[in-house]
C-alpha cells in the first residue's frame, strides 16, 4: 500500500509540473549559425511558442563538427523542457553516421516533441548541360560517365547524400565537388563551372531568373513550394523520396505530460494562420506531427543514411 502511495504521489507531482512548465525561460539550441533558413524557422516557432506560454523561449546557436555539438550539449541537458534541440532530420542522421565518440545516441538520447516544417530539395542544372528534364540529365550522364559533376555544401552535407541516392537510383556516375556552404555552390552552377546540385528553396529566385533550371523535387509528392516542378518518381526515378524535415527534441527521460504540452502547443502554433504564412514564405511548408511519428521517422532516417554513407563510402573532412 504505501509503494502504491507513493507511486500515485509521484505522478500527482510529475503531472503538476507539467502543468506549470514553463515556469521559466526555455532555450532552443540551434547547430547552425545564425542568418540561415535553420535559424528562421527554429525562430519563428519559438517566437509562437513565446506568445502562448508567457514565456520567453530564447535560441542560443552551436554549430559545429556538423550538428554534434549542439546534439551532444542538449543530449547531456537536464530532462525538464527547458532545453530544446531544433533537429534538421537529415543532418542529425548524418552527422550520427559521420562522426565517432559522439557520447550521445541519435535516437536513444533524446524524445521527440513534434515538427515545424518540410520542404523539399530541388535538383537544379546549369542550363548549358541542355538537360530539360531528368529523363535527359540522365541519358546525358549515361553517355559521358564520370564526367558530369555536381556540387554540394561539403562532404556528407544534405546535397551531397541527395546526390549519391539519385545517383546510386537513376544508375549513373558522377563527379562530387564539394564547396563550403551553398553559396558558392551556387555561383559555381550559374557560371557553369559546375553541372548540377540538389539545392532548397533558397535557390528558386535563380530559376525564375532564367539563370538556373529546375528539374525535379526530392520529395514523395509535388511541392506547393515550388509549382510546376514534377517529382522525382514522376520524372522516371522510383524510390527516391528526401523530404528535408525539421522539428524539436528534448533529452530523453524528458517528462510525457511535458512533451504532450510541448507538442500540442507546436501544434497550435501551425494552426495559426501567421506562423504557417510566415513559413511558407521562408520556403518550408508547415508540417505537424506527434513525438512518436517524428521519432519513428527520425529513426528510419538514421538507418537509411548509415547505408548511404556506408555505400558511397563518404567521410567528413
Amino acid at each position: 500500500m504505501r509503494a502504491l502511495a507513493a507511486i500515485a504521489a509521484a505522478l500527482v507531482a510529475a503531472g503538476a509540473l507539467a502543468q506549470s512548465y514553463p515556469s521559466k525561460p526555455v532555450r532552443v539550441i540551434v547547430p547552425f549559425p545564425p542568418g540561415g533558413s535553420a535559424d528562421a524557422a527554429s525562430r519563428s516557432m519559438a517566437e509562437k511558442l513565446s506568445s502562448l506560454w508567457g514565456q520567453p523561449v530564447v535560441l542560443e546557436h552551436k554549430p559545429g563538427a556538423g550538428t554534434t555539438i549542439a546534439a551532444a550539449y542538449v543530449a547531456a541537458s537536464p530532462p525538464d523542457g527547458y532545453t530544446i534541440l531544433f533537429c534538421g532530420a537529415i543532418s542529425h542522421a548524418a552527422s550520427a553516421n559521420l562522426y565517432r565518440n559522439l557520447g550521445y545516441d541519435a535516437v536513444r538520447s533524446f524524445a521527440p516533441l513534434g515538427t515545424i516544417s518540410l520542404s523539399p530539395f530541388i535538383l537544379v542544372v546549369n542550363p548549358r548541360t541542355k538537360a530539360g528534364s531528368v529523363l535527359e540529365l540522365i541519358e546525358l550522364a549515361r553517355s559521358r560517365p564520370g564526367e558530369l559533376n555536381y556540387g554540394s555544401s561539403g562532404n556528407g552535407a544534405s546535397p551531397h547524400l541527395a546526390a549519391e541516392m539519385f545517383s546510386r537510383a537513376a544508375g549513373i556516375r558522377m563527379v562530387h565537388v564539394p564547396y563550403k556552404g551553398m553559396q558558392p555552390v551556387l555561383v559555381a552552377l550559374v557560371s557553369g563551372e559546375i553541372d548540377l546540385t540538389f539545392a532548397d528553396i533558397a535557390v528558386m529566385p535563380l530559376v525564375r531568373s532564367g539563370r538556373l533550371t529546375a528539374l525535379a523535387v526530392t520529395t514523395a509528392k509535388p511541392s506547393s513550394l515550388v509549382p510546376g516542378v514534377p517529382t522525382l518518381a514522376e520524372s522516371g526515378v522510383a524510390g527516391v523520396d528526401i523530404p528535408n524535415v525539421a522539428g524539436f527534441l528534448a533529452p530523453a527521460g524528458t517528462p510525457r505530460d511535458t512533451v504532450a504540452l510541448v507538442n500540442t502547443s507546436m501544434a497550435r502554433a501551425l494552426a495559426a494562420g501567421d506562423l504557417r504564412e510566415r513559413l511558407i514564405g521562408l520556403g518550408f511548408e508547415p508540417y505537424q506531427t506527434t513525438p512518436e511519428e517524428f521519432g519513428a521517422f527520425l529513426a528510419a532516417e538514421v538507418r537509411r543514411y548509415a547505408q548511404v554513407i556506408r555505400d558511397a563510402g563518404i567521410k567528413v573532412d
